[in-house]
């Protein structure tokens, strides 16, 4: 089973994937072969195709993604590939079909702080052996597409109010995961989260 994770090496401004990237490699190595890349040109179906499942930790940066390159992607999700955002990754919103497509916007986020995370669906395949954890990331807030019925699996709590920690639905034939943390290396270390890494990225290939 083979993983595309795309990310920003050289042109990233806030989150960089060098080094994200061999933690996302290490979380998967016994269950998918993940490849990782910066090149935004493997956005082709045809380069898409041999892969089951792809994950996004894409940059907040002002370029779109050119049209191809977009239905390329929707085309993936639609025809029954997998599609995981972690933290940043949501930032393909720039492209409103995209956006649509993962079900939900970032708006912003408060100071980066200590998150508690608590489980909300905790008989969902994805929460399977999954515990509440603590990690020190920033609070990102998002809006919802109304139109997209999506399953708010985990929540973080910050100043009194819990907000969306990690979120799925489906979009054709495939599957969509958006975790919220991920802004540095320390949350790839906490063993809960990674346990949630793992369990989404295998139920958006459809391994669980």
């Amino acid at each position: 089973m083979r993983a595309l994770a795309l990310g920003n090496y050289s042109d990233a401004i806030y989150h960089p994937f060098e080094g994200v990237d061999k933690e996302i490699e290490q979380i998967f190595r016994e269950k998918i072969d993940v490849r990782s890349t910066g090149d935004y040109g493997m956005l082709k179906e045809e380069y898409l195709e041999p892969y089951r499942l792809f994950i996004s930790y894409t940059e907040f940066v002002e370029e779109k993604l050119s049209p191809a390159r977009t239905a390329a992607l929707l085309s993936f999700v639609a025809r029954g590939g997998g599609f995981l955002a972690i933290h940043n990754g949501i930032s393909l919103q720039r492209n409103q079909e995209l956006a649509v497509m993962i079900g939900g916007k970032f708006t912003g986020h408060p100071d980066f702080t200590s998150l508690p995370v608590s489980i909300r669906q905790p008989n969902h395949r994805i929460m399977d052996r999954v515990e509440s954890f603590t990690v020190d990331d920033e609070p990102y807030r998002f809006e919802f597409d109304p139109f997209i019925r999506t399953t708010v699996l985990a929540e973080y709590e910050h100043e009194g109010e819990k907000w969306p920690a990690a979120w799925t639905h489906e979009f054709g034939l495939g599957r969509i995961v958006y975790l919220m943390p991920g802004h540095q290396l320390s949350s790839f270390k906490v063993e809960a989260y990674r346990k949630l890494i793992l369990n989404a990225g295998l139920w958006a290939a459809k391994m669980i």
